[in-house]
C-alpha cells in the first residue's frame, strides 16, 4: 500500500487493485470525512480519494483559502502525484466542491492530464448571471448564518446545538461561502471533458431550472440527473449517486 501523498488527501489507498480513481471535493464547511462511506458503496474497482482542504479536520491549524482559482492551482500538482500510474480518474464535487472541481479541471487540462469525467452536484453553473437579490451569506451575523445552515439540512443537529462545535464550524462556513461568493467566472473554451450535473428538484439554486446550463461548459458528452429532495438530496440517494460516480470513473476503461 502506497503512503498518502501530501496533506491534501485523507487516507491511504483503500482500493489498491482499482482500475480508476475518484477524487471527491467537499461542500462548504465540510472536510474529507464527508466521503467516509463512499468506498464501501462504490466497491474495489474504483479508489475513492477524498480531498482534505486547508482549515478543517487534519488541516485545522492551516489558514483558509478563499479563492477557488488559488485552491485549484494549489491542489492540481498534488492530485496528479496522487493519481498514480496511467489509471483514469474522475472528479466529484458537491456544492462548493463542484465549483472547485470545475476550476480544478481547467488546471488539470493545463497540465495535460484532465479527468475522464467531471461530476458536479448541487451547484448552479458558474457562468450564469449573478442574481443581485441573492444575500451574501459569508457576511451574515452568526444567528442568521446558523439559520441558513439549518435550512439546508446538511449539518448534524448535534453540531448546531453545541456552542463549542458551532464556534469551530462557523469560521469554516464563512470562508467557504466567501470563496463561492467572490468567485468570478472566466470565459474559456468549453471543457473537453464529459460532464454530469446532479441535483435536488427542490434546491432553489441548483435544481432542474439551472443545472441543464452546465451543458454550455463542456464540448464533450453531458448528462443531467435530478433527484427528489433539496440541496443535500444525495444523503437520501447515496446509492444512486455513488453508482453514477463509479460509472463515470470507469468510463475510459469501457471505451478501451
Amino acid at each position: 500500500m502506497k503512503p498518502m501523498t501530501g496533506r491534501w488527501f485523507a487516507a491511504e489507498n483503500t482500493a489498491p487493485e482499482a482500475a480508476a480513481q475518484l477524487f471527491c471535493l467537499p461542500h462548504a464547511g465540510a472536510g474529507a470525512s464527508a466521503y467516509r462511506d463512499w468506498q464501501d458503496k462504490i466497491g474495489p474497482d474504483v479508489e475513492v480519494v477524498p480531498v482534505q482542504l486547508p482549515g478543517r479536520e487534519a488541516r485545522f491549524a492551516e489558514p483558509f483559502v478563499t479563492s477557488a482559482t488559488e485552491m485549484a492551482a494549489a491542489l492540481a500538482g498534488p492530485l496528479l502525484e496522487r493519481a498514480t500510474g496511467d489509471r483514469p480518474f474522475a472528479l466529484f464535487g458537491h456544492s462548493m466542491g463542484a465549483l472547485l472541481a470545475y476550476e480544478l479541471t481547467h488546471q488539470l487540462i493545463a497540465y495535460g492530464r484532465p479527468p475522464v469525467h467531471l461530476i458536479v452536484s448541487g451547484y448552479a453553473p458558474p457562468h450564469l448571471p449573478y442574481d443581485p437579490a441573492y444575500q451574501i451569506v459569508h457576511q451574515m451575523p452568526d444567528p442568521r448564518l446558523v439559520a441558513h445552515i439549518e435550512a439546508l439540512q446538511g449539518t448534524a443537529g448535534e453540531v448546531l446545538d453545541h456552542p463549542e462545535l458551532l464556534e469551530l464550524l462557523l469560521p469554516v462556513i464563512r470562508a467557504d461561502y466567501e470563496l463561492c461568493e467572490t468567485y468570478r467566472f472566466e470565459d474559456r473554451p468549453p471543457l473537453p471533458v464529459a460532464l454530469t450535473a446532479l441535483g435536488g428538484a427542490d434546491d432553489p439554486e441548483a435544481g432542474e431550472k439551472t443545472l441543464p446550463a452546465w451543458r454550455e461548459l463542456t464540448a464533450a458528452s453531458f448528462t443531467v440527473d435530478i433527484f427528489p429532495g433539496g440541496h443535500f438530496y444525495l444523503h437520501a440517494h447515496l446509492d444512486e449517486v455513488t453508482g453514477i460516480a463509479r460509472e463515470a470513473a470507469l468510463s475510459e476503461r469501457s471505451r478501451t
